[in-house]
């Protein structure tokens, strides 16, 4: 083992909630459990380059201690773990490029990452690359409440800066689940969608500039405040979506929304998913400009959430249940349109038991329902998860197939997500791990995606997990490119390798 550096306690996120009975155990190591997928021609990481990150950070960034990397090396779901042995924690996009050019120089592998709250495996080390961790890169660099500019670092946690932005009357034009823990850098590096795409559209639209560090250390200058810059190639799109295999993220400038004076939450039971699609429909009618979330539970997926985490549903058990959200400036304006679309798809038998309400904590209550399935489904045990792009209408016929598929193997599979953009998350939970139900599940789930039009990948990204199945969306062409792309912007393949191409 390399010489211990530093050793202090293991670090925990508090702004995590846990159901009880959390899964507390080590998953396997990614390597064994993906015996296929070998390590690449990279350096193992010794004590001189271990005093080099001492020299350039400081003792107090440079993590070496076994308990202190662990968090580091596992994915929160705990379904990867690598055995990195360095984790750095850089503080300004000097220090980041001086990272990597050291790096490059090298060939030592290194995994970028924000919060750590994906579910494709893209954040962790797959064997023992170095980590490079945003968590102190959290500095508010500069807002413009006129034009709505925000400017900062790529640690900043989403929902701390969504706090910063209300007293300013703005929001954060994204909202996920994970907004207590996720940080903005990794959401653009994974072009994040979450729960109000439908109202304020992805971040290839709300990211105005950014600056990013290639694999060799030069830092990329794209870091415009401008809505209009129509000079050259626009090449933050280049790093927006690309999980860090391109360079990483430093610093984003971000256009945030007004922060809506009148919210409404409505939580309705349906009996179909045919029904569901009916309410959608009359809800971008009706609703209009003020519709800003549109979801979708299917019965067991709410279980979780009253089950497994003790939180009580506002209606009584259905098939199916919607959360239909409006944002707007005038409460009795929005309340109208909202009653009254209420009233049409209740009358009509489409939506056969609701309630709504403005009141923050109670809105609270039924977005927890939605935002903590992810967590509560740890408990079944193992969960494959999909997270997948269908038109609108085959919405849900992934969930009937796959069980179909899996039978009895599972304990329960289930679905919920974005109605109002098409994305559903496909969830299948086992006892454990076995590599024969993941045989049966793949790669049979992303050719009946791919038969249907859709993308393996909807928001969460490629990673790890999904990188030999990324022709299932893109042509062979399309991978040409971006493996051309990767060969020219990180010719070592330095940064985040085995995720993304294959």
């Amino acid at each position: 083992m390399l010489r211990n550096l530093r050793r202090i306690g293991s670090i925990v996120p508090t702004n995590v909630n846990y159901c009880t009975h959390a899964r507390n155990f080590l998953p396997q190591l990614t390597k064994d459990r993906y015996p296929d997928v070998k390590r690449g021609d990279y350096a193992v990481l010794n004590e001189n380059h271990l005093f080099h990150f001492v020299d350039l950070l400081g003792v107090e960034k440079v993590l070496n201690d076994p308990s202190d990397c662990e968090k580091y090396n596992i994915d929160w779901i705990k379904n990867v773990r690598g055995f990195s042995q360095c984790v750095l924690k850089p503080e300004s996009t000097e220090e980041v490029s001086q990272i990597l050019a050291y790096c490059n120089e090298h060939r030592i592998a290194v995994c970028p990452q924000g919060g750590n709250t994906g579910l494709v495996g893209g954040s962790v080390p797959v064997f023992d690359e170095v980590v490079l961790s945003t968590e102190l890169m959290n500095d508010v660099i500069s807002i413009d409440d006129t034009s709505g500019v925000i400017v900062c670092q790529a640690g900043c946690i989403l929902e701390a800066l969504d706090q910063f932005l209300s007293e300013k009357g703005l929001m954060m034009p994204l909202d996920l689940g994970a907004k207590g823990s996720c940080h903005i850098g990794g959401n653009v590096a994974t072009n994040a969608g979450g729960l109000r795409l439908l109202r304020y559209g992805n971040l290839h639209g709300n990211v105005l500039g950014l600056e990013a560090v290639k694999a060799d250390g030069e830092i990329v200058d794209c870091l415009s405040t401008l809505k209009k810059d129509n000079t050259g190639y626009h090449l933050k799109h280049l790093f927006i979506g690309s999980e860090g295999t391109l360079g990483i993220i430093t610093t984003v400038a971000i256009q945030c929304p007004p922060r809506p004076n009148a919210i409404n939450l409505a939580f309705l039971g349906l009996e179909s998913f045919e029904d569901i699609l009916t309410t959608f429909r009359k809800a971008k009618q009706e609703l209009g400009e003020i519709l800003s979330s549109c979801e979708m539970i299917d019965a067991k997926s709410l279980d979780v959430s009253t089950g497994h985490c003790q939180l009580k549903s506002p209606i009584k058990e259905f098939p199916f249940y919607m959360l239909i959200e409006t944002s707007g400036s005038n409460n009795k304006h929005d309340e109208e349109k909202l009653n009254h679309f209420l009233e049409n798809v209740m009358n009509d038998g489409t939506v056969l038991d609701g309630t709504v309400t403005n009141e923050p904590g109670k809105m609270r209550a039924i977005w927890e329902l939605r935002e903590r399935i992810t967590e509560g489904l740890l408990h079944d045990g193992y969960v494959f998860k999909y997270d997948i792009s269908l038109p609108i209408k085959d919405f849900y016929s992934l969930v009937p197939a796959m069980l179909e598929k899996v039978g009895k193997d599972a304990v329960r599979v289930s679905g919920y997500g974005h109605i109002g953009d098409g994305n559903i998350h496909l969830n299948i939970s086992v006892p454990e791990f076995r590599p024969d139900i993941l045989r049966k599940i793949e790669p049979y789930v992303y050719e009946f995606t791919s038969n249907l039009k859709g993308s393996v990948s909807a928001e969460h990204g490629i990673g790890f997990r999904k990188q030999k199945y990324i022709h299932y969306s893109k042509s062979e062409s399309a991978i040409k490119l971006m493996k051309d792309i990767k060969k020219m912007m990180d010719p070592n393949g330095i940064l985040n390798p085995y995720k993304v191409l294959p």
